[in-house]
């Protein structure tokens, strides 16, 4: 029986119309380079923003200085707060009414995210949503030792509710490592979702359990499992 669906933040459950990763591809290039936007969706989606950002300037610019990415990601996080202050933040179609099926399923929801707390917080708050209202649990890149796609955030978030089994968790995210990560950790279900950075051959290549392109489309891969 499935005790835990654990979701990706931005292009799963948040609609912020990749500001997070124009932001990041805004930071980077004011160091000097021409990266696209694909570009840093492809190498930087999912993961923690500052490891993305070395593993962006690794594999298109061959670089691996540290206090390089160090100083790009000080002025990435200057400019999303700055985004983030005007942009509206909605939620991903039909968020809270999956939130809500899950609860009636006592099925606890727990959002997880490659951002800082403090980053993932403010999001939360423009949403409106509650702890223990709309989701059960929030666990970011900060919280853990290791990031994705190490599985240490669902291992965390199960070990605050006495979940011990990979077979009584899903993972829902939209980029590769989502699904790596949810793989790492043993869950049952690690699904795709194509509303947020990866395509749906980018998601298939990371082999999912299913992709789904709307987010009520877990319910029947829930009650199924």
């Amino acid at each position: 029986m499935i005790k835990m669906v654990v979701f990706d933040m931005a292009g799963t459950t948040v609609n912020e119309n990749n500001v997070v990763y124009k932001t990041l591809q805004k930071a980077i290039n004011e160091a000097g380079f021409d990266f696209t936007l694909d570009q840093v969706l492809a190498q930087g989606a999912g993961k923690e923003k500052l490891q993305a950002i070395k593993s962006i300037l690794e594999v298109y610019a061959g670089k691996t200085d540290d206090e390089l990415a160090d100083a790009i990601y000080s002025k990435f996080i200057v400019h999303l707060a700055d985004a983030y202050e005007t942009l509206e933040i909605l939620p991903q179609d039909n968020a809270k009414e999956l939130f809500t099926a899950l609860a009636e399923r006592d099925i606890l929801v727990v959002l997880n995210t490659g951002y800082n707390r403090e980053t993932a917080q403010t999001l939360i708050n423009k949403l409106g949503w509650e702890k223990g209202v709309e989701f059960d649990s929030l666990v970011t890149a900060t919280d853990v030792n290791k990031n994705r796609p190490n599985p240490d955030m669902i291992l965390f978030a199960m070990e605050q509710f006495d979940i011990n089994d990979g077979n009584e968790v899903v993972k829902v995210g939209d980029s590769i490592i989502d699904i790596e990560e949810g793989r790492n950790a043993g869950c049952i279900l690690n699904v795709g979702i194509t509303t947020g950075a990866h395509t749906y051959e980018q998601l298939q290549s990371a082999n999912p359990e299913y992709i789904i392109d709307n987010l009520l489309e877990l319910l029947p891969l829930v009650d199924n499992a």
